[in-house]
């Protein structure tokens, strides 16, 4: 937001106790003064009538001010009586372009879909990644009717799974969908399990992996387990089960109780167990190199086996399981006892 945009705000009403929405060129202005003192995008959103998800996307934007400066974080507090003027921009076109890409999708309505991602398939476009992937493929089959929350590169995307993880997504249709998914996997109810073929067996049958992941400080693509007292990185937790031992690997569920980047790979590589395959956080056994490389199996061993929450929209208990890849169903069978 500008000088000018900022001086416009301050003249249309923003000292105004009901906020009021006028429309300056193709922009909405939203201003007014707050009633009730509270957390910055809950107060802005019931005040505006926004969405809380919207709200923050605008927030990061830079289109909301907080008497009279720029909004700062969506957590920050708000007092009673504070001025703010939100400048809401028209939708526009998504970046990504519709494609008749093939998609297996085990359930859809008006408000989200679910997609049964196939391993390779990036989530949404990126540099490196401007077409081709699970965004384009949804912008044709859904004809454009995704939740503009996201923004234009990631339209309807409430949460990802990594390019060469195969398994279940759902993916929001609605603004409304978007918000209620984005509060479900925010406070950790949504129900995530993964499967995985890891090297090595796991020495308990089963356990929980309780450790901080953030940005590695060796390579900044790359996540790693922090220090319990680090001021920086967030808790992730994984409840592991042994599933299957194999020759020198085993299949395991892993459960989350938190979604961070890159987790599951993070937590097992950190206990020695590192997913076959994965060119980041670990080496294949010696053993099975020459196994891996003839069967051509070339990603980590992981796949979103679980997915369930509750319908945003609807109040539906929704429960959806995805079987191995085939793939991952041969690796398994060539390491079976």
């Amino acid at each position: 937001m500008n000088c000018d945009q900022a001086s416009l705000s301050l003249n249309l009403g923003i000292g105004r106790p009901d906020p009021i929405s006028l429309r300056v060129g193709d922009v909405d202005i939203i201003s007014g003064r707050v009633t009730q003192a509270g957390r910055l995008d809950k107060v802005l959103a019931e005040a505006s009538g926004l969405s809380r998800e919207r709200v923050k996307a605008l927030i990061a934007q830079g289109a909301v001010l907080v008497g009279g400066a720029t909004a700062g974080q969506p957590s920050d507090k708000i007092a009673t009586g504070t001025a703010f003027s939100i400048h809401v921009p028209p939708p526009a076109d998504a970046h990504a372009s519709p494609q008749d890409i093939p998609l297996v999708i085990p359930f859809e309505d008006e408000h989200l879909i679910v997609v049964d991602k196939p391993a390779g398939l990036v989530v949404h476009p990126a540099a490196g990644n401007p077409d081709g992937t699970l965004v384009n493929a949804l912008l044709h089959h859904c004809k454009g009717q995704l939740s503009g929350i996201g923004g234009v590169a990631r339209p309807g995307i409430v949460h990802r799974i990594d390019r060469d993880t195969s398994g279940l997504l759902v993916v929001a249709k609605s603004d409304a969908a978007h918000e209620g998914l984005a509060k479900q996997f925010a406070d950790h109810s949504i129900e995530r399990v993964y499967h995985a073929v890891v090297a090595g067996r796991p020495k308990a049958a089963q356990g929980t992996i309780s450790a901080r992941i953030g940005r590695s400080d060796r390579d900044r693509k790359k996540m790693a387990v922090l220090a319990p007292d680090a001021s920086r990185g967030k808790h992730a937790a994984t409840h592991y089960k042994l599933l299957k031992p194999l020759d020198n690997c085993s299949l395991v569920e892993c459960r989350l109780e938190t979604g961070r980047t890159h987790q599951v790979r993070v937590h097992m590589a950190s206990i020695g167990h590192p997913l076959l395959g994965d060119p980041a956080y670990g080496k294949t056994p010696g053993p099975l190199r020459e196994l891996l490389k003839s069967l051509n199996f070339s990603r980590q061993a992981l796949h979103a086996a679980v997915l369930g929450f509750t319908h945003p929209v609807k109040g539906d208990e929704l429960r959806f399981s995805s079987g191995l890849p085939p793939d991952m169903e041969e690796l398994i069978d060539h390491t079976a006892h």
